[in-house]
Order: structure tokens, then C-alpha cells, then sequence
């Protein structure tokens, strides 16, 4: 059943989606490559179906989905966009009547996941490290001396994002931040830990260094163990309430420990790592979207395995590509 699956993939545009819809096909699934830019990279690959959906903040994305999905009939749909997740959410029952299988959080989760201040809440409250933060008019009575990072507060992929010296200096990216949060700058070796999370709530951890990030993309890579970083990971998990793929974000610090700064509810764009050492993430995502028992032992992953990605010429042509001629790009907008 698994290998001949017919799944969305959304947002084939970014590496996340685009390595996903490669990896599925590598098992035998049909994919139905999703972006809402005509000239997303994911749409031209070799043997996907593609199709073009409007942005999730367009009033018209669940109506376009819904119609994909009654004319293409894909059994199932994997996101890879964490600012469509409310609208697929709403959809969720609607999905399922046509025959979607979906593996998503719950409104609540989401919200949490996508706001750094109810993130910070939520993992203070349960005594899990993470970054000091503070709103713009907390900033007065901040007795940290600095360095901060300034950054959208539902932001992502560091856009617009900000290391400054000084509280002054914190007030004033404020201002040109949109939605602006302040937090304290950890000093350490960054990671990423590529996790899925059964319906039971059993989670298999896989971790690596991020050694070069480009855009908050990790380009260079390599894997570790390490129980304290795995613990924690699967406390901050547990603490927002996320299941299915996800990706946690954090540090090993230069004074001793680890502190968690993010949770993604989605496939991380670095996550073939995890799979070229020894991982079978990419499966056993789709077992448990299945709603069949998710097998940890295969999530067992080697140390030391290292990845490194590079932009990629995906195809070339005369305009318009091939497997965009029949699409109405009307519907598109920016990705």
C-alpha cells in the first residue's frame, strides 16, 4: 500500500518538499507536487504530477486544495509549509472524507510552534532551556548587558533576522522588525535534531551539528549522539504537543548544556541526512500516516555522517517548461 501511495507534497519549492517528493518516489509513491509558484523547482522534477495551489493566506487555498484533490484522488497529503497548517487543519475532516489521509497537530500546537513568546512560555513552564526573550516594551528593564538577536516574532528561515550588542541597539531593530521579539544570543555549536513522534507519543530523535547555514537552511551537516541534547529534545516535544515529522532546533552551549530555540511541525530541510545514516524517517512517516505501528528500531541512525547541499539546475528548456503548460498560473503567487 505505502509504496504505490498517491501524495500531495506542498511546498516543493523549498528543500524540504523538494528532497521529500524525491525521496517518496524512491519508494514507489506518485507524487502530486505542490507549490504556489509556477516556477517552483518541485513542479519540473522528473515523474511528479504537478500542481499549482494558491498561497495559504489566500482566501481561495482551501477551495483550490479541495478541488485537487477530488480531480487528482491522492490518498494522502504530507505538509511541508508551517504557515499552511491552519488552513489545512480546517480541512482536515473534509480531507479525510476524500479519501486524504493527513497527519497534523492540533490548532493549539501550531500556535505555539509558530510564536516565539508562546513558545518561551511554554517551555519555561515545564523548566526546559531555551533562549531568554522578551517583548519590545520589556526591553527597559532587560539587566542582561547583551548580545541579543532581534527577529520577527512568527517569523522563519531568518529572514530578518538580527545580532546587535546593546539593548539601545535592540530598541531600534525593533522598530524596523516587523512584529519584532528579542532574545538573548547563545553562544555554541548549533543543531538540529530530525524527530517523528508516534500517535502514542513516542518519539525517535535523530541529531546533527548544522556546520554551514545559508538563508536558515543547513548546507553542511553531520550527525552525533548525544543524551542529554536527545532528552531534551523529546521533553520540548512533548511540551508542544507535536506529532508525525518534525524538526527541533537548539544548542550545545560554550557554558555547559543545551537549550532548545525552536520546534518545526514539518520535515527540516536537512532531514536526508538522517536517512543517508541509517534513519528510515521518510517510511515510517508514512506508516504512521497510515495509522500503522511507527517501528523506532529503524530510526536508529550512525554518528558521523556527514551531508552537504549545494543549488541544483533542476531543468532547463524552452519557455514554458513542459509539465507547467497545462497549469493555470493565474492561481500562483509567491511561495
Amino acid at each position: 500500500m505505502i509504496s504505490n501511495m498517491r501524495i500531495v507534497v506542498t511546498g516543493t519549492g523549498g528543500a524540504p518538499g523538494f528532497d521529500l517528493a524525491r525521496h517518496l518516489m524512491g519508494l514507489g509513491c506518485h507524487v502530486i507536487a505542490s507549490d504556489a509558484n509556477p516556477l517552483a523547482c518541485g513542479l519540473v522534477l522528473d515523474g511528479v504530477t504537478p500542481c499549482l495551489l494558491p498561497s495559504s493566506n489566500d482566501p481561495h487555498f482551501g477551495v483550490r486544495l479541495l478541488d485537487v484533490c477530488r480531480r487528482l484522488r491522492p490518498e494522502a497529503l504530507i505538509s511541508t509549509i508551517e504557515w499552511e497548517l491552519p488552513a489545512l487543519i480546517a480541512q482536515r475532516e473534509v480531507l479525510a472524507d476524500l479519501g486524504v489521509r493527513t497527519w497534523l497537530p492540533d490548532a493549539g500546537t501550531v500556535t505555539v510552534t509558530g510564536d516565539k513568546a508562546a513558545f518561551h512560555s511554554v517551555l519555561t513552564a515545564r523548566g526546559i532551556p531555551t533562549p531568554a526573550t522578551w517583548l519590545p516594551h520589556q526591553l527597559d528593564a532587560v539587566a542582561v548587558p547583551g548580545p541579543f538577536v532581534v527577529k520577527p516574532r512568527r517569523g522563519h528561515g531568518s529572514q530578518n533576522v538580527h545580532v546587535c550588542r546593546t539593548g539601545a541597539q535592540a530598541a531600534v531593530l525593533c522598530e524596523l522588525v516587523p512584529d519584532a521579539i528579542v532574545q538573548e544570543h547563545v553562544l555554541g555549536q548549533e543543531f538540529t535534531a530530525d524527530c517523528l513522534v508516534d500517535r502514542t507519543g513516542s518519539a525517535s530523535v535523530i541529531l546533527r551539528h548544522r556546520l554551514l547555514v545559508k538563508a536558515g537552511l543547513s548546507v553542511v551537516g553531520r550527525t552525533f549522539h548525544d543524551g542529554e541534547a536527545a532528552e531534551l529534545v523529546k521533553r520540548a516535544l512533548d511540551a508542544v504537543g507535536v506529532v508525525g515529522p518534525c524538526c527541533v532546533q537548539g544548542f550545545l552551549c560554550e557554558s555547559g548544556g543545551v537549550t532548545v530555540t525552536e520546534v518545526n511541525a514539518r520535515f527540516a530541510g536537512g532531514f536526508p541526512l538522517a536517512v543517508a545514516a541509517g534513519a528510515d524517517l521518510v517510511e515510517q512517516t508514512l506508516k504512521g500516516l497510515v495509522e500503522l505501528p511507527v517501528d523506532h528500531s529503524r530510526l536508529a541512525y550512525k554518528p558521523d555522517v556527514y551531508l552537504t547541499k549545494c543549488f541544483e539546475t533542476v531543468a532547463t528548456g524552452v519557455w514554458p517548461p513542459p509539465a507547467l503548460s497545462g497549469l493555470d498560473e493565474s492561481a500562483g503567487g509567491a511561495s
